[in-house]
């Protein structure tokens, strides 16, 4: 008798847990409505850079204005179109890494990257970076 009470309370247990588990996931949503012409990028973790980010093939500086780790990039001022954009950084990889991304006039454009910290060690002198070109009235900050 004894042993049928355990079964029968972990049964029920093992139901409650699976109708909590199937619960419908929440998408991950931008607090504010995103603004035409931006992009915003939220990750999975804080990131502290430096990033590379490169949109149609130019390079954009990033701007990071209180030096800590942040969880968004936003990309402000972009002309409605199609864009590609790729974000690199020696220290975190991202999934993906490459966006194509399609502006309307409407509103702008809102994903959740994977970002995961990369610890590589390199030997010898690392390449000196290129100055980013920036397209005029594009600007990338880091935002907490």
């Amino acid at each position: 008798m004894k042993g049928s009470l355990k079964q029968v309370v972990l049964g029920g247990c093992l139901i409650i847990a699976a109708g909590l588990a199937c619960g419908k996931p929440r998408p991950i949503l931008p607090k504010k409505p995103v603004p035409p012409g931006t992009v915003l990028f939220q990750f999975t973790r804080k990131v502290v850079g430096p990033l590379a980010l490169t949109v149609d093939g130019l390079r954009i500086p990033v701007d990071n204005p209180d030096e800590r780790m942040c969880k968004l990039l936003s990309i402000s001022g972009l002309a409605p179109g199609k864009h590609h954009i790729v974000l690199l950084s020696p220290l975190e990889a991202f999934g993906p890494d490459q966006i194509d991304v399609d502006l309307t006039a409407t509103g702008g454009f809102f994903k959740v990257l994977y970002a995961q910290q990369f610890k590589s060690v390199l030997y010898g002198k690392p390449e000196p970076v290129p100055t980013a070109d920036a397209i005029p009235g594009v600007k990338a900050t880091l935002q907490p």
